[in-house]
């Protein structure tokens, strides 16, 4: 399989997924990197009307993820830790987050992501470490390109 067809079957798979319904992301992979956008709304809201964290972690964590899983054609990755650090609240407007891997070795991946407003301002920043799991990613529900499952 190429690559470009690896990149479109995860990026199949992320939209694809269920919780995704929630967000209606966007989603860009390309080698070690990922980026994601959502367009925000108050359904995201806490109760002081700003954009709730787990939204945050939920960008940066994916943003991250899917860098990681780009570099690994075979199985599913799966995130062992992750550190979020949230900088600047966001009531609306587009939410973009950008992952890229900074280390990959036998075992593991680290991977970085920032997620920016629609100013490239600075929402929030994270970091984590992925590890290989037993599951393929050819059973996996939605990785898949225009045709059917890989």
């Amino acid at each position: 399989m190429s690559k470009a067809a690896h990149y479109q079957a995860l990026e199949n798979m992320y939209i694809s997924a269920p919780v995704n319904q929630i967000y209606q992301p966007k989603i860009l992979i390309k080698k070690a990197q990922a980026i994601i956008e959502i367009d925000l709304s108050s359904r995201y809201h806490h109760a002081a009307g700003a954009v709730h964290g787990s939204v945050y972690f939920k960008m940066l964590d994916d943003a991250a993820f899917f860098a990681a899983n780009s570099l690994e054609p075979e199985v599913f990755v799966l995130t062992t830790s992750f550190t979020t650090y949230m900088t600047r609240p966001i009531t609306d407007g587009i939410m973009r987050s950008v992952g890229k891997v900074v280390n990959k070795n036998r075992s593991q991946f680290i991977a970085e992501a920032v997620v920016y407003d629609e100013k490239d301002r600075e929402l929030g920043r994270g970091n984590g470490i992925f590890v290989r799991s037993r599951s393929r990613l050819q059973d996996v529900a939605g990785y898949q390109i225009a045709g059917g499952n890989l």
